[in-house]
């Protein structure tokens, strides 16, 4: 029996236009990791301005990446935000994931600008340190260190004071964190696959360039991300249960 409660996807932009037609968008990569039926998914294009859901119909949310920058302060993202203190006081299960990260944590209190070191790009490690973390539905169990997709110039400079950091490298303090039993962000991509991350890596050569690195040598070091990939898995089986 499909439940009348739906995971909603909250788009917030889209991916490279040239890859939509072979790969999809960021709501396709972000529904095939959930790995829950299409009846119980809602995508919605916040960027198009298309009516955030009643909370009531909602058993779970993940709000996408996207090109724009939080800082931009544009109008669909600040009605976001207002929106996401509410799921937090509602303890729907929440995921922000790279802008949708950032989100959050602004939302909550935190701070959220450019890097200082500029872009990260590319299949780094991610390692994981912090409270309770082998309780932690999204992580708990994980190896301690695993490889994810990243690409972002903004980041959260600042958690917010309520915000518990689970996951960070040498070049991101603030990978993931968790606010309350029910949500998470995180900077990584676990939606990406390799081709997706190689294109982002093409289109951004020049700007790697600049920050003094080789785009062929982070192109050879891009692989696929399997245990990334399963925090998708894991909040989809905690939108079907108690957190």
């Amino acid at each position: 029996m499909i439940s009348a409660k739906k995971i909603a996807i909250i788009k917030t932009g889209d991916t490279l236009a040239h890859l939509i037609p072979e790969y999809g968008d960021f709501e396709d990569w972000i529904a095939a990791g959930l790995q829950v039926s299409f009846q119980d998914i809602r995508v919605v294009n916040v960027e198009q301005h298309q009516p955030l859901p009643e909370i009531s119909d909602l058993k779970g949310v993940v709000i996408s990446g996207s090109h724009a920058m939080v800082t931009q302060n544009l109008d669909w993202s600040l009605g976001l935000e207002a929106w996401i203190p509410r799921l937090i006081q509602e303890r729907v299960p929440l995921l922000g994931i790279c802008y949708g990260h950032q989100l959050i944590a602004r939302a909550m209190g935190g701070v959220v600008d450019y890097h200082p070191q500029g872009l990260e790009i590319g299949t780094t490690d991610i390692e994981l340190a912090g409270p309770g973390l082998e309780n932690d539905p999204l992580f708990g169990k994980f190896p301690s260190k695993f490889k994810a997709h990243v690409v972002h110039s903004q980041t959260v400079l600042r958690l917010p004071e309520s915000a518990v950091s689970l996951a960070k490298n040498g070049f991101e303090p603030h990978h993931g964190f968790r606010i309350g039993p029910s949500a998470w962000g995180i900077q990584f991509h676990p939606e990406f696959n390799a081709a997706v991350e190689k294109a982002y890596i093409a289109h951004l050569s020049e700007t790697i360039v600049q920050w003094g690195k080789n785009p062929v040598q982070v192109q050879e070091r891009v692989e696929e991300t399997p245990i990334a990939a399963m925090v998708l898995q894991r909040f989809a089986n905690l939108c079907s249960g108690p957190v």
